[in-house]
């Protein structure tokens, strides 16, 4: 991955639990580092802009849109994508919610959406569906209606501290 003036870096910080090293340009999208150079595609580019929130991590705890962050400013921090919500082959409780109520249908906003509603019950375990609303406004979808998505918040919500 390069701009073309050949100058790249390398890059270590912690994903999902492992440590990871990886060469690339440090402007580079750290999107693109995650998808193309570490293969975790469960983040979406929606946008491109920052808009949609298809795209967003969790970094050093907080939520961030992938697509804007420079590769460079990830050094060292520690990430968790959609892929590392499951542990041991089994999902996490927060995304059987989304199954249970159908929070989910084309996909393309679902992994932001759960790394919306991770952060927010990492931060409040028992949020209002108004704070679940505010929480989950910097991700658009076309599809839901947000009903059912806001549904599988308040679930995994209900189910304490398991959910995540």
């Amino acid at each position: 991955m390069s701009d073309g003036s050949g100058q790249q870096i390398d890059l270590h910080f912690v994903v999902n639990g492992q440590a990871v090293t990886v060469r690339c340009h440090p402007m580079a999208r750290l999107l693109d580092v995650l998808r193309e150079e570490l293969h975790l595609t469960g983040t979406k580019e929606g946008c491109g802009e920052g808009e949609c929130g298809a795209c967003a991590v969790v970094m050093d705890g907080e939520l961030v849109n992938s697509c804007l962050v420079p590769a460079a400013q990830a050094a060292g921090v520690q990430l968790r994508t959609v892929e590392g919500l499951a542990a041991g082959g089994r999902l996490a409780p927060l995304q059987e919610a989304f199954l249970h109520c159908n929070g989910a249908q084309c996909g393309i906003c679902t992994p932001g959406m759960l790394m919306a509603a991770f952060c927010l019950l990492q931060h409040n375990p028992h949020p209002s569906e108004e704070a679940v609303r505010v929480a989950l406004a910097g991700n658009l979808c076309r599809c839901t209606g947000y009903a059912k998505i806001v549904a599988a918040v308040a679930r995994a919500a209900q189910e304490g501290g398991d959910a995540l």
